[in-house]
């Protein structure tokens, strides 16, 4: 222990810290030490000099890019959030979600780590408005850290009222669920003890593992179906899905545009890493998950090629909140390039969650009920995602989601 003349008690960990540097790996040091080490930030156990320390080891040997690790760490980060009454959220998300095909009508998120440095739209946050049209979503984020829009930012910068974001709390999450199908969990609510690093992550001036961690700590994970992960450099896609495996996720996919892009890209080819459960008679519940890697194409969308130039405006959150307010309006052409970026990722998150597996379709007005089997790679059915995603867009379902989710927010105690 070292003693602060504030009076604050700080952990040593001086002998991880030796022991990491130069070569962890040689001193035996195990994923469960570092996380519980990072354990210690939240609860403010850890002096920022010694904090500093085990992120700059950690960057710095590659062990923050290790899956054992991010398992491990993301684990401690989600029992360090606020404590949520998961009996209460469980009760509402199975009487208000909808099973269909092979979703089973449990919550779904779909995220990026950031820092792919392309400043594109906010697609992952508008696919997730789309989505909820049908899947219940749990999308978890925070303000801009490496791009001008952040995922708050976007949400509460909507017109004519913007989303209350701060007003969702653990208290009233299961409020929020009982009147719509979209929830957006503020990271600075969710995370209180991320207080504690935010200021020597920024003095430090390069991304640490906390990058990282965001995208697998999502404080609804116990009652997480199905997720989309988006990793801004391809040699983390397979240590995602791993992580993401290891902490007992059964419907994911990781994806990684070729140019190093944290979305499922308009302008060409994304590497793609999907769990797939399947039968496994020596196992005890006799199923496995393993990991199948493929690639996608705009193409197996049934949409086109659009350079990440036309998807890139970089504009401010206010400009890019009247984007998205016309997406969902359906004031855009259909092959305008950031809808048709939108409508892919939104079609991923469909075929993840299994609602594309459905043999019958009975969405509603505007539904001719034609399914599209057209299987893709990975054996998925990309076009159905797409045409859910523009059946939810043309008849107005996503603007009423999104506007059931703004006034529930509003209503919301401060």
């Amino acid at each position: 222990m070292a003693l602060q003349g504030d009076g604050t008690v700080f952990v040593d960990i001086r002998p991880l810290l030796q022991r990491l540097w130069p070569d962890p790996a040689k001193e035996n040091v195990t994923a469960q030490e570092i996380a519980q080490a990072i354990a210690l930030i939240f609860s403010n156990e850890l002096s920022p000099v010694q904090t500093g320390s085990l992120l700059t080891a950690l960057h710095f040997t590659g062990w923050d890019r290790r899956a054992d690790v991010l398992a491990e760490a993301s684990a401690e980060m989600r029992r360090a959030a606020a404590e949520i009454d998961f009996e209460s959220l469980k009760a509402v998300v199975a009487q208000r979600g909808r099973p269909e095909g092979k979703y089973n009508g449990g919550l779904c998120d779909i995220v990026g780590t950031g820092g792919d440095s392309h400043n594109t739209f906010n697609v992952s946050t508008t696919s997730s408005i789309l989505a909820s049209s049908f899947l219940l979503l749990a999308k978890h984020g925070n303000r801009a850290s490496t791009s001008k829009s952040g995922s708050a930012d976007l949400l509460m910068s909507v017109q004519p009222q913007p989303a209350q974001l701060p007003r969702i709390k653990p208290s009233t999450i299961a409020d929020v669920y009982a009147r719509t199908n979209y929830a957006f969990l503020f990271a600075p609510v969710f995370h209180p003890g991320m207080r504690y690093v935010a200021p020597i992550r920024r003095e430090l001036g390069w991304r640490t593992i906390f990058n990282l961690l965001g995208p697998l700590s999502n404080p609804v994970d116990d009652a997480i179906e199905a997720r989309m992960l988006g990793v801004a450099r391809d040699d983390l896609g397979p240590v995602f899905a791993e992580a993401l495996r290891m902490s007992g996720a059964r419907k994911g996919l990781v994806v990684c545009g070729r140019e190093q892009l944290d979305e499922i890209s308009c302008a060409g080819p994304t590497l793609c890493w999907q769990l797939v459960d399947e039968e496994d008679p020596s196992s005890p519940d006799k199923n496995k998950i393993s990991i199948q890697h493929f690639e996608l194409t705009p193409a197996d969308f049934g949409l086109s090629t659009h350079p990440l130039s036309t998807v890139s405006p970089g504009k401010e959150p206010r400009e890019n909140a009247e984007i998205l307010r016309r997406i969902l309006r359906g004031e855009l052409p259909p092959n305008d390039p950031i809808l048709e970026f939108v409508l892919m990722n939104t079609a991923a998150l469909f075929v993840v969650s299994g609602i594309c597996e459905a043999e019958t379709s009975s969405m509603g007005s505007g539904d001719d009920g034609k399914i599209v089997k057209e299987r893709g790679p990975g054996g998925q059915r990309w076009k159905e995602g797409v045409r859910r995603a523009r059946w939810a867009i043309a008849t107005g379902e996503a603007w009423r989601q999104w506007n059931e989710f703004v006034d529930v927010t509003n209503e919301l105690p401060p």
